[in-house]
């Protein structure tokens, strides 16, 4: 099983690799739908009833009723416009990537399950596979996003992007041996606080996406044509990934602060103190103040929303540190969990 575990990861970078690829041809080559065809038209139409008309001469004959012109309604948001799904030959390759996408996860989660068989516990001990179970939970919360809200296709490129990278650096670099969870992790917390940590991280990874994205379409608009902002255009609209990158940071911050209350407890009951400054503890700590940091901006009216976007794209950035650089670089009470 552990084997087939490792052949199953392999697997799951390539199918998502796969999915990226087809997001990227419908990206790069693919044209809007009727949508913004409708659009367009009604932009036409209301340019030219703004126009002056030169006036016609008189006619004292009888007027007969005309019937109204047909107008094509617009759009009711800009999402309808701006991040509609494409249409012609590419949005074939954006509807593949998304059937893509769909058996990745199924092999992803084929990933965890034969590693906790194999292990015969659950399969989030390490840091091997706290990644592999943090991405599945990003990859899960992006195709709900997207069978809920289909506009939003054109993320599918670089959260498959992520996905990818963060699965083969953990195949790569952080792959661990199978085995029993050592002591200190043999405990009920671990199912709560370490699920909690995943749940929280894969939200984040995924909120992320959107927050970098909307500064990148923000700059598109604002007329900055050098990279990597010629990358907005074809993106959804900025209000719309800003909304968006919100509403998924409210809904894991909540799940992150409990990941760190429980933290403190279990750490109460296996060290005998609540809270220690250990290195782990302190960098999730930041990473809870950054975040909550971004809440306070966002709801902030005197700041701008591109100010209050940077906030979470700098707390995304203590996350890796915590996730990478502390259990590389630091010593502390939660090294075993490498």
């Amino acid at each position: 099983m552990a084997h087939l575990s490792d052949v199953l990861l392999q697997v799951a970078v390539v199918v998502y690799l796969a999915a990226m690829t087809g997001y990227l041809v419908e990206y790069a080559f693919g044209t809007r739908g009727a949508v913004a065809r409708v659009a367009g038209r009604r932009e036409k139409e209301l340019v030219t009833a703004g126009a002056p008309v030169a006036a016609a001469p008189v006619d004292h004959a009888p007027i007969e009723p005309v019937s109204p012109v047909p107008v094509s309604p617009a759009p009711a948001t800009d999402e309808a416009v701006s991040g509609a799904p494409m249409a012609g030959r590419a949005g074939v390759f954006g509807a593949i990537a998304v059937g893509l996408t769909l058996v990745g996860l199924g092999v992803h989660i084929g990933v965890l399950v034969s590693r906790g068989l194999a292990a015969d516990r659950v399969p989030w001990g390490n840091m091997y596979e706290f990644v592999i179970t943090l991405t599945a939970v990003g990859a899960l919360g992006w195709l709900v996003l997207l069978f809920t809200r289909p506009a939003l296709r054109p993320l599918g490129l670089f959260v498959t992007a992520a996905t990818a990278v963060l699965l083969g650096f953990a195949g790569l670099v952080l792959a661990t041996p199978a085995a029993p969870l050592v002591p200190a992790l043999n405990s009920y917390w671990l199912k709560i606080h370490v699920t909690a940590a995943a749940t929280a991280s894969g939200l984040l990874l995924l909120a992320f996406i959107p927050a970098a994205l909307f500064l990148i379409r923000s700059g598109h608009d604002g007329g900055r044509r050098r990279f990597p902002y010629p990358v907005g255009r074809n993106l959804p609209a900025a209000d719309t990934l800003e909304r968006l990158t919100f509403r998924l940071h409210t809904f894991a911050f909540p799940i992150w602060t409990l990941a760190v209350i429980c933290g403190a407890i279990w750490a109460e009951a296996a060290w005998g103190r609540y809270w220690g400054w250990d290195p782990k503890e302190t960098w999730s700590f930041i990473s809870w103040v950054a975040y909550a940091a971004y809440l306070h901006a966002r709801a902030t009216p005197s700041v701008k929303r591109t100010t209050a976007t940077w906030f979470a794209v700098a707390a995304w950035g203590t996350m890796l540190i915590n996730l990478y650089v502390i259990n590389f670089v630091a010593v502390g009470l939660h090294s075993y969990a490498k």
